[in-house]
């Protein structure tokens, strides 16, 4: 990876970046943000997978979640850690902590995970090489283990 700014290098916070989403809620509104930063993370989850080489049926899904582990996670852009990545029958289920999204918030918290959801489910359908539909559902914020994104194929 390149990097961007001289001094400052290739990453901003996360105080920044939500305060960023805060602002397009209260002017756009928060469903129609939330559609914006999903379309935005799957954007760029389909650019890193191809980036990787995750292509449909290149790895096995635990190699492809070591490859966004580190591309995602401490040693890239510190997005999230991808734990684990399962299938269970045609739905794939991807087991995250530490995401952007969910950084700072407070216990009960309403907030879902967009963007890095989204970034998640782009290089899910690169890897399956099949569109999705994606659902965060299970959030540490609500007493999950882990934000969990569950992503099942269109008919």
């Amino acid at each position: 990876m390149s990097v961007l700014r001289k001094e400052l290098g290739n990453f901003n916070s996360i105080i920044c970046f939500k305060a960023a989403i805060v602002g397009m809620e209260e002017a756009l509104g928060e469903k129609a943000t939330a559609i914006a930063l999903t379309t935005a993370g799957r954007a760029r989850g389909k650019k890193l997978a191809e980036e990787l080489g995750l292509t449909a049926g290149s790895i096995s899904l635990d190699d492809a979640a070591d490859k966004l582990k580190k591309a995602l996670g401490k040693e890239g852009t510190c997005l999230c850690i991808v734990d684990k990545i399962v299938a269970e029958d045609e739905i794939i289920k991807v087991y995250t902590s530490e995401t952007f999204c969910s950084a700072g918030e407070p216990l009960n918290s309403p907030r879902k995970c967009t963007f890095t959801m989204g970034a998640v489910w782009g290089a899910v359908e690169q890897l399956i090489g099949k569109r999705f539909r994606g659902i965060h559902t299970e959030s540490v914020l609500r007493g999950g283990a882990y934000d969990v994104f569950e992503f099942t194929p269109f008919e």
